[in-house]
Parts: structure tokens; C-alpha cells; sequence
């Protein structure tokens, strides 16, 4: 049972990353899926959520419009495309999973499967 995220690194303010959370062990495509970030000196925060089907999206505020979460189940794969990174989108990104095929929230309590990390970080 793991959660592997993927894709982070350098980017430049105003450009774009996309992370990939991969599911292997089991099946988690009847799960839905979350994206969390932990910047320095901060609590872990939510980041954007995506239903078992992908139907329903949640998003942060301090993300929405410039973040999308997306699925691909045939590769029990999940996404986030990042674009005009600000500075502040600095943090280590991990992706979760709930016991839940919908989206149960921005509370990191609720997921059960959590991810390894990866690191993004944007220069201005």
C-alpha cells in the first residue's frame, strides 16, 4: 500500500509544475484523492481534493484558479497541475487518500493513506 508523489523541483514565479501522485499495493481508485503542502515554519494545509470519478473537485482558496487536480484511473494515477507559481507555493507537496470515494475535506485528519513527498520550490 503506497502513495508515491512525483514531479517537483525549480520553478520561476508565473511558470508551472505538475505533480503525480501513484497508487500501488492496491486499487485506490475508488478513493478520492487530496494534495496537502507544508511550507517551512508552517503547519501542513490543504491544497485540492478530486472525488473517486474526478466528478468533484475541491480547492484551496490560495489555489483555486491556478491549480487543477485531475485523474487518470486506468494509471491509478492522480495529478496536480500547477500554474502561475507564486513564491509562496514553496512547500513540500504529499498526496493522501481517505477510506472515502468522495472528497471528505481540507482536514488532514481524515485521510488514511498518505504519500511520500516532494519538493517544489519557485524563485522569484
Amino acid at each position: 500500500v503506497q502513495l508515491q508523489a512525483s514531479g517537483g523541483g525549480l520553478a520561476q514565479a508565473g511558470g508551472s509544475l505538475r505533480l503525480s501522485c501513484a497508487a500501488s499495493g492496491r486499487t485506490f481508485n475508488n478513493y478520492a484523492r487530496g494534495w496537502f503542502r507544508q511550507a517551512p515554519g508552517k503547519e501542513r494545509e490543504f491544497v485540492a481534493a478530486t472525488s473517486w470519478s474526478g466528478g468533484t473537485t475541491t480547492y484551496a482558496d490560495s489555489v483555486k484558479g491556478r491549480f487543477t487536480i485531475s485523474r487518470d484511473n486506468a494509471k491509478n494515477t492522480v495529478y496536480l497541475q500547477m500554474n502561475s507559481l507564486k513564491p509562496e507555493d514553496t512547500a513540500v507537496y504529499t498526496c493522501a487518500a481517505p477510506k472515502s470515494a468522495l472528497p471528505v475535506g481540507p482536514n488532514p485528519e481524515g485521510y488514511v493513506y498518505w504519500g511520500q513527498e516532494t519538493l517544489v520550490t519557485v524563485s522569484s
